[in-house]
């Protein structure tokens, strides 16, 4: 196959159509998160430690598959296109399994547990098979340094609304549904969510032109130490899985410091919105500051304050839930900036390494990438389930238990000052990125 090059520019459909993949990521990669370990704990009475292990054993399963999902994706050679038909066929089977998980008995809890590790396994496989074609699409789409950014964007606002309506309304959900239908209803509305997703994103980017480079030679093991070999790659991804680390504690912690903390009712609803809501309005002004002062320097700004807000959160918490909420806002006003700029960079490494070979591995570099993340969002609320269990949490079947002091000081340290301090880290690795406009051309 000869090599072609994608159109600099994308028109607004291509923009859009690729952006609605994010309905799918953003509605698997945020419901679990917030929802699955509280399921586990206070609907199945499993103890906090087991339901941590439960939810990340079948993410550990995708940080293996991943890579192997990049490079079979890589070297596909299907007729609709190396990357779009896996789009459709896993989407829809993403969508399947997770209507399915919380759908099976909440009694006796071994066989609840079962239930919920060979579903959420399920989930895990199909959502590879999504995820790192869709994440590698961006370096064959376009060739153009600030289109990258332009398309991410559209993702990133795209992604937070997805976030914001799936985060948001599932607990509401739960919660109209009552105990014994609630999650099953949460179900069924997020593989709805993924089903939009998926099939928008496949229609969307139907008549957008694609770079055609060769499949890059030599086995799995042989790509993937070209990609460990590339500096900006490694730095980048460091930094991403230590705020994915992060990010994946607080989206755990959400539901328990509005519950235990802040009394309940809306709170997690209100606290979900805040965290996400900020993305819609200032991902267009993050967007211009990385083409006016470039994609690192937008990047690191957004990481000093995501970290402000979560351990401004510290004292917020204490005053309530209008406190909390706008510390939380400023927490959103970072993460947009931490999801948009990692992403518009990532392809930019990928076709660097593509310019410089003629051989197309972005599926490898998408592969190590999504597992990587994966990694990070399945040991953030594996991190948060070991506070809450160091803490002495008290699990249950009714969410009615009292918790001791210890639990909620451990609710509120896991949600605060541990993310603050992950994202600290990962500043300190991001000053290493030289990977600037003139390289990524």
């Amino acid at each position: 196959m000869s090599a072609t090059s994608p159109t600099t520019r994308l028109s607004p459909a291509a923009r859009r159509g690729y952006g609605l993949g994010s309905v799918a990521t953003g509605s698997f990669g945020t419901v679990p998160g917030l929802l699955l370990l509280p399921y586990l704990t206070d609907r199945l009475g499993v103890a906090a430690g087991l339901a941590g292990l439960v939810v990340f054993l079948p993410k550990a399963w995708d940080v293996l598959l991943n890579p192997v999902a990049g490079r079979i994706s890589d070297r596909s050679t299907h007729p609709g296109g190396r990357r779009r038909p896996f789009l459709l066929r896993a989407g829809l089977a993403l969508a399947a399994c997770f209507a399915l998980l919380f759908a099976g008995p909440t009694s006796p809890e071994g066989l609840a547990t079962a239930w919920v590790v060979v579903l959420f396994l399920a989930c895990a496989t199909a959502y590879a098979f999504f995820q790192v074609p869709y994440v590698a699409m961006p370096a064959e789409m376009t060739d153009d340094y600030d289109e990258r950014t332009r398309l991410m964007t559209w993702r990133v606002a795209i992604l937070a609304l997805a976030i914001l309506v799936s985060g948001g309304l599932s607990p509401m959900v739960r919660d109209a549904l009552g105990p014994e239908w609630g999650y099953r209803g949460v179900g069924v509305f997020v593989g709805v969510l993924i089903v939009v997703g998926a099939v928008g994103a496949w229609r969307g980017t139907r008549d957008t032109p694609f770079s055609t480079a060769a499949t890059a030679g030599g086995s799995l093991s042989d790509q993937l130490r070209v990609v460990a070999a590339s500096p900006p790659f490694r730095t980048l991804l460091t930094v991403f899985v230590l705020q994915a680390l992060a990010t994946g504690a607080m989206l755990a912690g959400v539901d328990y410091v509005a519950r235990v903390l802040l009394g309940g009712g809306a709170a997690s609803t209100v606290l979900f919105v805040c965290f996400v809501a900020p993305a819609l309005l200032v991902t267009p002004l993050w967007q211009r500051l990385g083409e006016a002062r470039g994609k690192r320097t937008g990047y690191v700004l957004g990481s000093v304050l995501l970290a402000v807000g979560a351990l401004a959160t510290v004292l917020s918490v204490r005053l309530g839930l209008a406190a909390t909420a706008v510390t939380v806002s400023l927490v959103g006003v970072g993460y947009a900036a931490c999801q948009m700029f990692p992403l518009a960079m990532l392809p930019d490494v990928a076709a660097a390494d593509t310019a410089a070979t003629g051989e197309a591995r972005a599926g490898a570099y998408t592969g190590v990438w999504t597992a990587g993340e994966t990694a990070g969002l399945a040991l953030g609320p594996l991190l948060y389930a070991g506070i809450l269990a160091a803490g002495g949490y008290v699990s249950s079947t009714d969410s009615e238990a009292v918790q001791p002091d210890s639990a909620r000081l451990a609710i509120t340290l896991g949600f605060t000052v541990v993310p603050a301090l992950l994202v600290a880290a990962s500043l300190v690795v991001l000053r290493r990125y030289r990977l600037d406009e003139e390289v990524a051309r």
